[in-house]
C-alpha cells in the first residue's frame, strides 16, 4: 500500500520493475461504490499491474473507508489532493504511474476478472498497437445525449468509452494527456490520438463494466459519465 498527501504515508516499498499496467482511478465523494471498483481489482486473473487511486478533494472519509482494501493488496497506492475536476486528477494519475499502458477504471464501474488478461493477451498478440479500446458491457440505461447536440440522445455503442482506454504511456505523454475542457475530453484525446496516427486497435470482448443503473451514480448526471468520469 502506498497513500499521498502531498508526501507517501504507511508503508513504502520500492518498485523494482515496471508494471504492464498502471490502472488510474479518480474519485471524489464515492468512497461506497470506489470498494467494487477495488474489488473487482483485487479479483483480477493478471497481476502485472499497478492501481493508482487520485482522490481529488473527497470530504466522505474515503480514505479510511477503503483502507482494508489498501493494506491487503500493496499494488494499489492512495494519493488525496485538493479539488481540482477528474480530467486534472487524470492527468495527475498519469504523471505519477510507471507502468508501460496506463488504463483507467471509473470509481462506479468495475472490471471483469479477465478484464486485464485478455487486455495484456491482446496487447502481446499485436505488439504494434498502441491504443487499445472497446469491450464494455453497458448495465442500464444505454443512451445519453449528444456532447454536440444534447437535445439529441444517442446509443452509447456510437461512443468512444474512455474507462476502456488501454495508452501506451510514452503516447500519452507525447499527447500532453487528457484537455482540461468541459465535456469531451475522452472523445477529444480519441481524435488527436487518430490525428497523431497513433495505431489504434478496437476490442469486442466486453470486460469492462460500465454502471448506468444508479440514480444518484454519476453516470445518470447527463452525460458527465462518458466525458469527464469520476
Amino acid at each position: 500500500m502506498r497513500s499521498r498527501t502531498g508526501q507517501h504515508k504507511g508503508n513504502d516499498t520500492e518498485r523494482i520493475s515496471k508494471p504492464m499496467f498502471s490502472i488510474i482511478i479518480t474519485t471524489r465523494n464515492r468512497a461506497q461504490l470506489l470498494k467494487r471498483a477495488l474489488d473487482s481489482l483485487i479479483l483480477q486473473t493478471e497481476n502485472d499491474w499497478e492501481a493508482i487511486v487520485v482522490d481529488d478533494g473527497s470530504t466522505d472519509d474515503t480514505y479510511t473507508q477503503i483502507l482494508s482494501r489498501l493494506r491487503s493488496c500493496p499494488k494499489m497506492e492512495y494519493i488525496w489532493k485538493p479539488h481540482s475536476g477528474p480530467v486534472r486528477s487524470k492527468n495527475y494519475g498519469i504523471n505519477v504511474s510507471t507502468g508501460k499502458f496506463v488504463t483507467f477504471l471509473d470509481s462506479d464501474d468495475e472490471y471483469h476478472p479477465v478484464h486485464l488478461e485478455s487486455r495484456k493477451e491482446f496487447l502481446i498478440e499485436n505488439p504494434s498497437v498502441s491504443f487499445l479500446y472497446g469491450g464494455v458491457k453497458i448495465i442500464g440505461n444505454q443512451y445519453v445525449p449528444d456532447k454536440d447536440n444534447p437535445s439529441v440522445r444517442i446509443h452509447l455503442s456510437d461512443c468512444v468509452i474512455g474507462g476502456s482506454f488501454i495508452i501506451e504511456r510514452e503516447v500519452l505523454i507525447s499527447l500532453n494527456g487528457f484537455r482540461d475542457i468541459i465535456l469531451g475530453s475522452d472523445s477529444d484525446f480519441f481524435s488527436r490520438a487518430k490525428k497523431a496516427q497513433i495505431n489504434m486497435a478496437e476490442t469486442e470482448v466486453p470486460t469492462y463494466i460500465y454502471h448506468r443503473e444508479n440514480q444518484d451514480s454519476l453516470t445518470n448526471q447527463s452525460y458527465l459519465k462518458v466525458t469527464e468520469p469520476y
